[in-house]
């Protein structure tokens, strides 16, 4: 009877292959019920402005990629640049790049479009190459310290100088960015970039539509910068809903829920008594351990979480960036950045490939960046 409930809601359907919803939404749930709170800290746990904020996001790379725009600057890239290890570079590079200056979500969501849509025209391995842009953005973003949500609260915690920021993250990213362009040139094929012929035409681009969801775009960004993502979202959803239901209906909704029940349980998970007294056994004050406490609770709750846990315990506050920046790789949930680029390339097996590759990514990235960042302090 329950297949024939789940075969009859294609929705249900689908949810019961979303691991990581059902699995966090269980947490939350779990949680409540053992360890009941006020409903102002569930709401404070769910960060319904960082939700809005996504769904802005969306809804403005959808009607991009309505529009045909992302086709058509995929046509003009593959046609300028002829090997699969120079697509790679060149893509990895400007991953890392819009990062330091848009954040690593906003510059996902340019890319990984922009990945597909040269996929389905040439030879490119799409899967590879969405993971190496999940690697390269937590790379890039952490030399700003409005690149990401961590670094942005420890910069305006600590009140560090920009420059001063970023001059002491240049070495950790810098060899973040190196292993993540060392692995793009031998991962992928040697090979030259075969296009398909059929697929380089025939790309239209809608003027009206273009225009409307990159202002829409340019509109989310600035909501968010200055706090107001649930604003900018309300007038993203009323805009296309007048104009283009249809980009509504292609959102990833799944998604959505999949990031609210993440922040409930996790958000719910880190306030635990046990969480904070395990915590408080450890000497943060010392380098190695910060370094290996940064990364170690980014694995298991997140690199955003772990740096408010770590926060107010970690006297060298640019030491605790360096930790859990590079507590993103790993685990998918290290950064919530790796979950946007695997939904959003929506690859068979994409799950599995990127912990093969990033597990290890972060075996050797740890103490490499760990050694020079000690040498040059």
């Amino acid at each position: 009877m329950a297949t024939n409930l789940f075969n009859r809601h294609p929705w249900l359907k689908r949810i019961r292959h979303e691991w990581l919803l059902l699995l966090f939404a269980a947490l939350a749930v779990l949680l409540a019920c053992v360890d009941p709170q006020p409903w102002s800290r569930y709401k404070t746990w769910l960060q319904i402005p960082t939700l809005c904020g996504l769904l802005g996001l969306l809804i403005a790379i959808q009607g991009i990629r309505d529009s045909g725009l992302v086709q058509r600057v995929a046509g003009m890239l593959v046609m300028h640049v002829h090997s699969l290890r120079g697509v790679a570079l060149l893509l990895v590079s400007m991953t890392a790049v819009l990062s330091m200056v848009l954040t690593n979500d906003v510059s996902l969501f340019l890319m990984v479009p922009l990945t597909l849509a040269i996929g389905s025209m040439s030879n490119l391995p799409v899967l590879r190459m969405a993971v190496l842009e999940a690697l390269a953005v937590n790379a890039g973003s952490t030399l700003s310290p409005i690149g990401n949500p961590q670094n942005l609260l420890i910069w305006q915690h600590a009140q560090i100088p920009f420059p001063s920021f970023i001059m002491h993250l240049l070495p950790a990213a810098a060899v973040m960015f190196l292993l993540v362009a060392a692995l793009a040139w031998f991962w992928m094929p040697k090979e030259r970039v075969a296009l398909h012929a059929d697929r380089l035409d025939g790309h239209g681009v809608s003027r009206a539509m273009a225009t409307l969801s990159i202002l829409a775009l340019a509109l989310m960004v600035l909501m968010m910068q200055y706090h107001q993502a649930p604003l900018g979202a309300l007038v993203l959803v009323i805009g296309f809903a007048l104009f283009s239901r249809r980009t509504l209906a292609c959102i990833d909704w799944l998604l959505m829920a999949t990031f609210a029940a993440i922040f409930l349980g996790l958000g719910h998970f880190a306030t635990l008594p046990i969480v904070g007294h395990a915590l408080d056994t450890i000497n943060v004050q010392q380098p190695l351990a910060l370094f290996l406490s940064g990364i170690v609770s980014s694995q298991l709750i997140s690199n955003v979480p772990a740096t408010v846990l770590l926060l107010d315990r970690a006297k060298d506050a640019l030491a605790l960036a360096v930790a859990v920046n590079v507590g993103g790789f790993g685990v998918v949930i290290g950064s919530l950045a790796n979950l946007i680029a695997l939904r959003l390339a929506k690859q068979p097996h994409g799950m599995r490939l990127f912990h093969e590759v990033s597990l290890p990514f972060l075996l050797v990235c740890a103490p490499l960046v760990y050694l020079v960042t000690r040498l040059l302090a």
